[in-house]
């Protein structure tokens, strides 16, 4: 050691030691940083990386020998062959280039520290060709322990540095910078402290030292350059990678179809405010805003108007805001708004504001819609005091809103809560209501106007609940709907029907109601097909009654599984008809057997002319069809006699018979019960299954249905 520290004190010039001291750490510096990019590339790119990574560390290699050899006082005069030093540089590059290459390859298990050595022998042949290189008037001897010392010092420094360079540390490229400069160092030094010269010269020509100190500096420029176009390709590449990052993330925390921030965004925003909120004092308005003929928008025009409004529509938000305000697309047609209450009418404003941007008609290619929104709105710290109850408080102000007809924008009241609370408590117990029995069918009878005679009975569900007495339909079914119970209870009423049809005696007909879930939710022609094998009846007595907006939800997948159904010798009814979408487009897709007139227009025809003329079009509609139909909601005798002045063909309602249980209806004698053994038990209700089983004018009208008959 003491050695090595004499060789570089009293032999060496300590300015140009400085130098390549310094352009080594810089050197090897750039190249760990150039490696490790190597590292966490692949393909073309880690190829790229790979050779500047090589280029610089041979570099930083040769020029700390070369400037280090210029500080050498040989005590005779020196000279460099140039073919020599040129090789050597060679060396360093290529040496480096294979080791770097080996110790990236992740099938080796022991390749850090394999290629590691290779580079330290890269930097052994390097300094030893240098010294083939640098001729000396002189007689040249070893010490072989110092140049052994060398070259295992520089093997063993090399490997090292690559091990660390490879390990998840943070500190990883300083440790292999470190490292890989003590390797070259050492290497250089020990080496040169084996080093013996006997001068041959004794006439005092020694080399003048300064006339080689431009050349050093001359070959540590070369070697700056060098270094630093690495070191600025690392820079350059880090800032697009930095870019790219931010871009990506800015793609992240935006929604891609309006340009609006997204719900990550939206929550980071929230985060944000609430937290200024806490710390100044003030308070902050969620606003939870929801198209209302959104979707009416997608089924008439397609999802392309639909994308269109809502470009449209977020331009116009984000246009309105002024500082304090946020505006961001949740999902859908779906929309949030933040506003920072600085003052009692900054909301209101707001809500202004956004109530005329949304309510403004929209024009896509000649078709003009004014979408309309609902609006609820919570307030920190007034109506929540976290992040998630302010969410909620607004999401359930937003529903209140779109339940209401004359009120577009709520704000959020505690005893929403509570009603929630018991929605959701009625939910469970829906679940639970097919296993404790607490479910029925009723039956309403179908009656020929012109013969007096029974054609049928519709399936009707009814909710006995144990504490809360009857449910009404038109409460429980949308519920259903919601929480995808309608799912397992339809096949549930599916299967009871028709084991119960199996049995009358006449064998009539019975008509189940379907909705809308059952096309996107079940294989309904697979289902039907199962019921009627299990229970035994025949395919002829089965009508499916659906409606004109069932059909429209998924119309050409609604229709194919229509046909498939009636390939089974199903019957198919179209119910309400009149109060939905395009009823004639409707007729003239699908050959129906049945056209159940909707009760509305019944129950006005005496006292509405118009009504009469429309009963009086739909009868002669179905006359030229071949269709029957059947009027729903007969209540009067004057209505009665009404339809079967205009000749309408069967008819259903209180007048002919209320809906009952199907004991009471053998009790009347309209049905007796065969015992039919074919008529199994309806099997367990399955998870995926179809839905049923609503109230005349309630099916595809969960939140509106109508007066059941």
């Amino acid at each position: 050691m003491a050695t090595v520290f004499g060789c570089i004190v009293h032999r060496h010039n300590l300015w140009l030691v400085l130098l390549a001291a310094l352009l080594c750490g810089a050197g090897s510096w750039v190249t760990a940083r150039l490696f490790q990019r190597t590292v966490n590339t692949t393909g073309t790119q880690r190829l790229g990386w790979h050779v500047l990574t090589a280029i610089s560390a041979g570099v930083a290699i040769w020029c700390t020998h070369f400037v280090a050899m210029l500080g050498f006082d040989a005590g005779a005069p020196v000279h460099f062959n140039l073919p020599l030093t040129l090789l050597s540089l060679l060396i360093a590059v290529g040496g480096s280039t294979i080791g770097f290459a080996l110790t990236t390859c992740r099938t080796v298990k022991a390749a850090p520290a394999v290629g590691g050595a290779i580079v330290g022998i890269a930097i052994v042949l390097m300094h030893y060709t240098g010294m083939l290189a640098w001729r000396v008037e002189g007689i040249v001897s070893w010490d072989v322990d110092y140049l052994i010392a060398s070259v295992l010092l520089s093997m063993t420094l090399a490997a090292l540095a690559l091990h660390l360079a490879l390990r998840p540390s943070p500190h990883a490229v300083n440790q292999m910078a470190g490292v890989l400069s003590l390797a070259i160092l050492a290497l250089h030094f020990t080496g040169m402290s084996a080093l013996r010269i006997t001068p041959l010269t004794l006439d005092g020509a020694w080399t003048d030292m300064s006339t080689l100190r431009p050349l050093a500096l001359a070959v540590a420029g070369m070697s700056l350059v060098i270094v630093c176009t690495g070191l600025v390709s690392y820079v350059i590449d880090s800032n697009v990678r930095a870019e790219s990052l931010e871009h990506l993330r800015r793609l992240a925390l935006s929604d891609m179809l309006t340009g609006l921030p997204n719900r990550a965004s939206f929550n980071e925003r929230l985060d944000l405010e609430i937290g200024l909120a806490q710390e100044h004092g003030t308070k902050l308005a969620l606003i939870g805003i929801d198209l209302n003929r959104f979707k009416e928008i997608n089924d008439l025009r397609g999802h392309h108007a639909g994308d269109e409004v809502l470009r449209i529509l977020a331009r116009r938000m984000t246009n309105l805001l002024c500082d304090g305000e946020f505006v961001a697309r949740i999902g859908g047609d779906e929309f949030a708004a933040l506003c920072r209450m600085d003052d009692g009418t900054r909301l209101m404003d707001l809500l202004g504001r956004l109530e005329a941007a949304l309510y403004k008609p929209v024009r896509v290619d000649d078709y003009e819609v004014v979408p309309g929104a609902s609006f609820g709105v919570a307030i920190y710290p007034d109506d929540a005091t976290t992040k998630a109850i302010l969410i909620n408080s607004a999401d359930l102000a937003m529903y209140r809103a779109k339940g209401s007809i004359a009120q577009p924008i709520c704000f959020y009241e505690p005893a929403m809560d509570l009603i929630v609370r018991a929605r959701r408590s009625l939910a469970a117990d829906l679940r639970r209501a097919v296993a404790d029995n607490q479910l029925s069918i009723h039956y309403q009878v179908q009656t020929s106007l012109a013969t007096g005679e029974i054609r049928g009975y519709e399936a009707l569900l009814r909710w006995q609940h144990a504490t809360l007495g009857t449910i009404p339909p038109t409460e429980f079914i949308p519920l259903a709907e919601e929480n995808g119970v309608i799912l397992d209870i339809g096949a549930w009423v599916l299967r009871e029907a028709c084991a119960r049809a199996a049995t009358w005696e006449p064998p009539y007909a019975v008509a189940v109601n379907v909705s809308a879930m059952q096309f996107m939710h079940t294989d309904l022609t697979a289902l039907v097909a199962q019921v009627l094998e299990e229970t035994g009846l025949p395919a002829s007595r089965l009508q499916l009654e659906l409606t004109e907006s069932t059909i429209f939800a998924g119309r050409e997948r609604a229709l194919d599984t229509l046909r498939q159904i009636k390939a089974l010798g199903v019957s198919i009814a179209l119910d309400d008809f009149g109060t939905g979408y395009s009823s004639l487009d409707t007729l003239r897709s699908f050959p129906f057997d049945r056209i159940k007139l909707d009760q509305s227009f019944v129950a006005d025809a005496e006292a509405k002319p118009q009504d009469r003329a429309i009963i009086r079009a739909v009868l002669a509609l179905g006359k030229s069809l071949g269709i029957p139909i059947l009027a729903e909601g007969i209540e009067t005798h004057n209505q009665l006699s009404l339809l079967a002045e205009e000749g309408c063909d069967e008819a259903q309602g209180f007048l002919l018979g209320r809906p009952a249980p199907l004991n009471e209806i053998v009790g009347s004698g309209q049905i007796s019960l065969t015992g039919n053994n074919s008529a199994r038990a309806p099997a367990p209700v399955p998870e995926a299954a179809v839905m049923a089983d609503m109230e005349p004018g309630q099916r595809g009208h969960p939140t509106t249905p109508d007066t059941a008959t």
